[in-house]
């Protein structure tokens, strides 16, 4: 019957409240009159005809006030005024007609037909709408809120409307408000989650904490933890205030909250510097850097910014999303999307000449350590020459400031590309001293939280999968930073530079990546499969170091460290070689690279200023397929005689 009614026409759902009123109305009428009126016979002719007049009025009343197009199930406090202000107004014309009709002394009857019209008219839609958001929350999935402030009650309300969760206690650390009750649901106290989950029996914790920062959200993830369900988030404020999310969008937590580091704010005058009113070029524009890059100048004004990227589909995306951003905000600033590849000098100077470039942020590169180390020279042409190239570049065009993006990898690198990026800091730092037109700097950082290649998003995949997880260490450590924080800073450090400065930005305690992945794992509510735990549903998997894989990460090659104007920006100063030897080195390096001769680029590595310990043998795919198949092979006699490998040192 309840479901038959339930799924009636909206028209003929309206017609039913319709005639509940006038039910409702014409019994209060009745049980008013005989529960106040002695004499049952005393004027009935006068009160029927003046109700009956009444009664059109007050649907008519309560049509205009939307009454009838409240949906039960969500019935607020709109519809209830308009229960009481038609009731009101009904009493008020019944009053004025008695008037008319010469009814005397009928107050108490017109007062107890409004009290019983209203509790009957509006109590029975309150008890239908108890009755059908219970119904509606009995296949709910029943979640604790954390935090009972303006965020957690927007949420629960949110949720109430919605058909997946249904909140059925808050917890917070205000003790005002712990054993009260906001929107009909209790507040307890974080003490006693362990004991809230198994008494309610809560199957996800949602925070509700958007302003907290990261430390206080670290806090709470440490203490929620062990426990066996699932933890998620709403959106940050910044989400919400701009429009981009809505606070029922759930997240799984992100790794920003278990690092529990809260970023610096920028300072303006250098996020300016070297970038308000002024032509700006980014070189590998649409990846995790220098997409985020992008979006952080666009904030301070830039003239001109020229997106350089060989990426088409990255390309398009970045452009895309930055000419939404200028076109929303009504920002005066023209994008530039140009396809090219660094490897190309006359490209990057026909572009940077073209467009009258001031600063250049170079974030093109090739990152992913394995791949490099099985694409040895296409690694090497991209960092090393690709930079000399921008650089070289950027010193005929009258460039003002040139800004390498470099890594951790570069400190006593263990592979090729960590050793690809040291030589390109080396170039700069070369070129620096051969001029003093074009002002080079470079920054340091380690690993960058979602960028392409990053073990989170991998390791959340693998956790949905069903596992297992692939650490390939158990005692390898990282460091970690939020793209954001490292382009602000990037950008930062770009405005201090002196000529052939080498910045490294304070990265925060290291993060044992064994611990990061089980955490993700007990935060999703799973628990971790091992020997402790043969029940447990993810196992982590060590497959072992990768080619040229480090057990940790350095940011500085020596001890000559200072501060700068920036409490998480350092300045190194590390050794370097003259222009005369760095132009010999990459000659020869050139020469290799065109004879494809991979030993001898290593070789040349180990020779040169790098710190270079390449433990491994080479892992280029295409010399292991070289040394694989027979001498006649053509991979086997491409490679000219190479020249001695002469040792470059400062």
């Amino acid at each position: 019957m309840l479901a038959w009614l339930l799924g009636l026409p909206r028209s003929v759902k309206r017609l039913v409240s319709v005639c509940a009123d006038m039910f409702f109305l014409i019994m209060s009428l009745f049980a008013a009159y005989f529960l106040t009126q002695y004499n049952v016979h005393s004027n009935v002719p006068q009160i029927a005809l003046a109700f009956s007049i009444t009664l059109p009025v007050t649907l008519f009343i309560f049509t205009k006030l939307g009454l009838y197009r409240a949906v039960i199930r969500y019935i607020g406090q709109h519809a209830l005024g308009a229960v009481l202000a038609g009731i009101v107004s009904s009493a008020f014309v019944l009053a004025l007609l008695f008037g008319v009709f010469n009814v005397h002394d009928k107050g108490n009857l017109i007062f107890v037909y409004a009290i019983l019209a209203l509790i009957s008219s509006g109590g029975v839609r309150l008890l239908a709408r108890m009755f059908l958001v219970q119904r509606n929350n009995g296949h709910k999935e029943r979640v604790l809120i954390y935090g009972a402030g303006s965020s957690g009650r927007q949420l629960a309300h949110a949720l109430m409307n919605g058909e997946q969760y249904h909140p059925v206690i808050f917890v917070d650390d205000d003790t005002t408000l712990q054993r009260s009750t906001i929107l009909g649901i209790p507040v307890g106290a974080p003490a006693q989650i362990t004991a809230l989950l198994k008494n309610y029996n809560i199957s996800r914790i949602l925070l509700a904490l958007p302003s907290a920062s990261r430390a206080r959200r670290r806090e709470v993830l440490d203490a929620l933890e062990e426990l066996p369900i699932p933890v998620q988030s709403i959106p940050g404020m910044s989400d919400l205030v701009d429009g981009s999310m809505r606070i029922d969008e759930l997240q799984d937590v992100k790794i920003e909250d278990l690092l529990g580091r809260d970023p610096v704010a920028p300072k303006v005058k250098l996020m300016q510097a070297n970038i308000q009113h002024k032509v700006v070029m980014v070189t590998g524009a649409g990846g995790s850097i220098g997409s985020e890059l992008c979006r952080q100048i666009i904030n301070y004004e830039p003239a001109v910014l020229v997106l350089f990227e060989l990426s088409e589909f990255g390309l398009y995306n970045i452009e895309q999303e930055l000419a939404n951003t200028i076109s929303q905000r009504e920002l005066g600033i023209k994008l530039i999307p140009v396809m090219g590849t660094v490897q190309r000098k006359n490209r990057l100077e026909t572009v940077m000449q073209a467009f009258k470039v001031q600063t250049v942020y170079h974030a093109a590169a090739y990152k992913h350590v394995p791949l490099v180390e099985y694409n040895v020279v296409e690694g090497v042409r991209n960092n090393v020459f690709g930079t000399w190239y921008a650089a070289e570049a950027a010193i005929n065009t009258g460039v003002e400031t040139f800004v390498l993006i470099s890594t951790d990898k570069a400190v006593r690198p263990t592979n090729v590309m960590g050793a690809s990026k040291r030589l390109a800091e080396l170039v700069l730092q070369a070129l620096a001293q051969k001029q003093n037109s074009t002002r080079f700097c470079m920054v340091r950082f380690g690993n960058v939280l979602g960028s392409s290649g990053s073990v989170v998003p991998l390791f959340r995949e693998q956790i949905r999968r069903g596992g297992p997880i692939t650490v390939t260490h158990k005692d390898i450590i990282r460091y970690f930073m939020t793209i954001p924080e490292a382009a602000q800073l990037v950008i930062q450090a770009g405005a201090m530079g002196q000529g052939g400065d080498v910045f490294v930005l304070d990265m925060g305690e290291p993060v044992k990546i064994a611990d990061l992945a089980k955490r993700m794992i007990h935060l999703m509510g799973l628990e971790v499969k091992d020997d402790i735990h043969p029940n447990g549903d993810i196992e982590v998997h060590y497959s072992g170091l990768r080619p040229g894989e480090k057990l940790y990460e350095e940011l500085l090659i020596g001890e000559n460290v200072r501060e700068t104007a920036h409490p998480r920006i350092m300045a190194a100063d590390e050794i370097c070689l003259s222009w005369d030897k760095m132009q010999a080195l990459l000659q020869q390096l050139d020469v290799y690279c065109e004879n494809f001769a991979v030993e001898q680029i290593i070789e040349l590595f180990r020779q040169s200023p790098t710190g270079f310990n390449y433990s491994c043998a080479s892992s280029d795919l295409v010399v292991k397929a070289g040394c694989d198949s027979t001498v006649d092979s053509p991979l086997l006699v491409v490679h000219a005689e190479p020249a001695p490998v002469k040792k470059y040192i400062a």
